[in-house]
């Protein structure tokens, strides 16, 4: 009878052991399922890769984790690229709305527009959108109110053509090469053809719908123009490489709006630094993580701009560029 009942009490014990374990189990699924829901999605959208983008995603992202909010741990990323296609740009953005995302960072104008235009509840934080009035993403630059916020990376057409004066002073004409569909270009170009006007130039337009038609553009451009002149348009930058062989060819100097325009070829640019303006649109990020509304958040206009030269394309085109600016410069591409 002992033996029956010590058996009987270890049958017990077991089953009591096992169920113990098991409520262990269940309790650790519920607490990692609560962890995993309390991590904050972030959704970054890019309208297109070329390196200015690139360096401002990948300063976001760096900034964020020094920030101690790191993707895995208390927050996910999901980074996607629309690929310069406007239709890809509504998908990704009905996908973060649709998915209830916490924030939207949304990189370049284009991809902002898309964006604002599926959410007014959802933060949404602007990068490098160079017109955010202009191109209709606040009404305000000190109270944008609503749920929207960012950084501008609006660069100065003048001071970029004054740079242009010092290193090729007999310039009368001017190639202004863009895609007009970008509002964010197009401000841009105004301000260029006000300073034309100004200083006696001719500016001479060329413009493309996308990154196909940037050779047949430039080519346009040839024996009409002593410069060409780019903003900060994304169809152009990524297409730079194409820009720079063809101005190359024909002796032509391209300045451009982007210190990685410069990077691909183009010769010089007085602008901002991309690295500096992504650490600024992550503790914009940083501040409505932890509640801020985007709406009392004023927008950024960076004012630090740095002059940028590339002095492989100063030798391919004949130019040489002055001591002083070489002094100046911020980085020198191309030696």
């Amino acid at each position: 009878m002992k033996r029956k009942f010590a058996m009987l009490m270890s049958v017990i014990l077991s089953i009591a052991m096992v169920l113990s374990v098991a409520g262990c189990g269940t309790q650790g699924s519920t607490n990692n399922t609560t962890a995993s829901s309390e991590k904050k999605k972030v959704g970054i959208v890019q309208i297109v890769e070329h390196p200015s983008l690139n360096t401002i995603r990948e300063s976001i992202i760096k900034e964020l984790a020094d920030k101690g909010y790191k993707d895995g741990e208390n927050i996910t990323i999901d980074y996607q690229n629309a690929q310069g296609d406007q239709t890809n740009l509504k998908t990704i953005s009905q996908k973060f709305v649709n998915n209830k995302y916490d924030l939207i960072i949304a990189i370049a104008t284009p991809s902002a527009q898309a964006v604002i235009s599926e959410t007014k509840t959802i933060p949404v934080i602007f990068s490098a959108a160079t017109d955010p009035v202009g191109s209709g993403l606040v009404k305000d630059l000190n109270n944008p109110g609503g749920n929207v916020t960012g950084t501008s990376d609006r660069v100065s057409a003048e001071k970029i053509m004054e740079l242009a004066k010092r290193i090729t002073p007999n310039v009368k004409t001017i190639g202004a090469l863009y895609n007009s569909s970008e509002t964010n270009s197009v401000s841009v170009i105004n301000n260029l053809k006000e300073y034309a006007q100004k200083n006696n130039m001719t500016v001479v337009s060329a413009t493309v719908t996308n990154s196909s038609e940037v050779q047949q553009a430039v080519n346009s451009l040839v024996g009409k123009v002593d410069a060409i002149f780019s903003p900060i348009d994304n169809t152009i930058a990524s297409a730079m490489p194409v820009v720079a062989q063809t101005a190359n060819k024909a002796k032509i100097p391209v300045y451009v709006g982007a210190d990685s325009m410069v990077k691909d070829g183009g010769l010089a640019t007085y602008g901002i630094n991309y690295t500096v303006l992504g650490k600024e649109t992550a503790d914009m990020a940083v501040d409505i993580l932890k509640g801020k509304k985007p709406g009392d958040i004023p927008v950024k206009m960076m004012t630090d701009m740095d002059i940028y030269v590339n002095q492989g394309t100063a030798d391919a085109i004949g130019v040489k560029l002055p001591d002083d600016i070489l002094k100046q410069a911020a980085q020198v591409f191309g030696k």
